[in-house]
This record gives C-alpha cells, sequence and structure tokens, in this order.
C-alpha cells in the first residue's frame, strides 16, 4: 500500500495499480479510464479536474494557476506537478490511480519519478484516420456536458441531449483543423514518452481502435 510518512514524502508497497495513460486525443482514454476507476476502485485524475479544484476551492496553488490561465499563459511544468502530487498524496489514491493528461512530457515524467512510485503505463495504439472520424462526429451537450456522436452513439433526436434535454454542439477542438493540430503537438511533445517508459519496461500497447467494453476486457486480462 502507498502511503504518506510523517515528511510527506511517498513511499510505495508491491500491490498498487498506479496507472498512466497514454495516447493521443480521441483515443478513448477518458472513456475506458471511467470504467476502470469503478472496476479497480480507484480515482481517473485529469490535469483539467485538478486545475479546476483548486481554482474552485482558492487553495494557495489554484490562486497560482488562475492568474497564469487568466494572464494567457501556461501552466509551468513545476506548478502542474505540485498540483498532481498533492493530489496523489489524497487517500483516496492509496490503493492506486489513473493519470490521464500527466506526464504530458518529458520533463514533467522525471519530476513524476522522483516521487517513487511504482507505475504502470498505458499506450492507446490507434489509426490517425480513426481518431479524426472519432473526433469530428463527437457531439456535446452545452448544459450537462454530456457526450454523444453521430456515428457510434448518437442522441434518441437529433441535437438533443438524451441526458437533460439541452443542446448538442460540435466543439471547436473537434473540428478537423483543431484535430490535426492536436494530433501534432501531441506527437511533438507527448509521443517521445513511449520510448521514456519502454526503455524502462513498464509500457503496454493497448489497440484502442476497438469498443470500450472490449478494451476494458482486455485491459482486465493484463492488469489482474
Amino acid at each position: 500500500m502507498r502511503i504518506l510518512n510523517k515528511d510527506a514524502t511517498l513511499t510505495i508497497q508491491e500491490n498498487i495499480m498506479n496507472f498512466i495513460f497514454l495516447g493521443p486525443p480521441g483515443a478513448g482514454k477518458g472513456s475506458l479510464a471511467v470504467k476502470v476507476k469503478d472496476v479497480y476502485n480507484i480515482p481517473h485524475i485529469s490535469t483539467g479536474d485538478i486545475f479546476r479544484a483548486n481554482i474552485k476551492a482558492q487553495t494557495p496553488l489554484g490562486v497560482k494557476v488562475k492568474a497564469i490561465i487568466d494572464s494567457g499563459s501556461l501552466v509551468s511544468d513545476e506548478l502542474t506537478f505540485e498540483l498532481v502530487k498533492d493530489r496523489l498524496a489524497q487517500d483516496d489514491c492509496k490503493n492506486g490511480f489513473i493519470l490521464d493528461g500527466f506526464p504530458r512530457t518529458i520533463p514533467q515524467a522525471e519530476m513524476l519519478e522522483t516521487l517513487g512510485l511504482k507505475l504502470a503505463c498505458v499506450n492507446f495504439t490507434i489509426a490517425d484516420e480513426v481518431v479524426i472520424k472519432r473526433l469530428s462526429t463527437r457531439r456535446v451537450c452545452k448544459a450537462c456536458g454530456a457526450n454523444f456522436n453521430v456515428l457510434t452513439k448518437p442522441p434518441k433526436k437529433e441535437g438533443i441531449c438524451d441526458e437533460c434535454g439541452g443542446e448538442l454542439y460540435q466543439r471547436d477542438d473537434d473540428k478537423q483543423e483543431a484535430i490535426l493540430h492536436r494530433m501534432d503537438v501531441y506527437r511533438e511533445q507527448t509521443e517521445p514518452l513511449i520510448d521514456f517508459y519502454r526503455k524502462k519496461g513498464t509500457i503496454t500497447d493497448l489497440d484502442a481502435g476497438i469498443e470500450t467494453d472490449i478494451l476494458l476486457e482486455k485491459f482486465k486480462e493484463i492488469f489482474k
């Protein structure tokens, strides 16, 4: 079991499942994480959620993040790491966690290594054309944020959310030009992490071109 000692440094024992989900946008990391979270009873942690939670709670780190975002600047690797480190120290992470969106860069991965955690990196492999098709056909509810897909998960009534009746729309990030840009950023900044973890022998490739429920069964076979 992973615990905090008196000086707040992290220690780890053998039976922990600490997952890093790596893969391009649209690979299905978030969809699988929701299911893995329930099966393994571990939290799904994204940097976006951490930022929002700290900003809302007006923590000292959250105040810093808000000021940086409001100025139009990017949150530094060092500050992002401090937020992630603080989140991993919380009690619900004692039996493991899923990191989605961190690390994004080699420097972030090196910072994460300083915590001495036993990590299992899952690399979501998927063809570019599948990513483009998935994201460009995604629709999101303006009211509640529920996700739909005009091909694989269409709403019962076109343009209307099944959950709350809100209006569905296509996010700017899900338009083809933006998708191609996001994929370029991923290749430049995040894809090198695959080699980083492969050299450490801690990475597992997962074919993400299949349905999430089938992907979950394959995941459970690997990580028993």
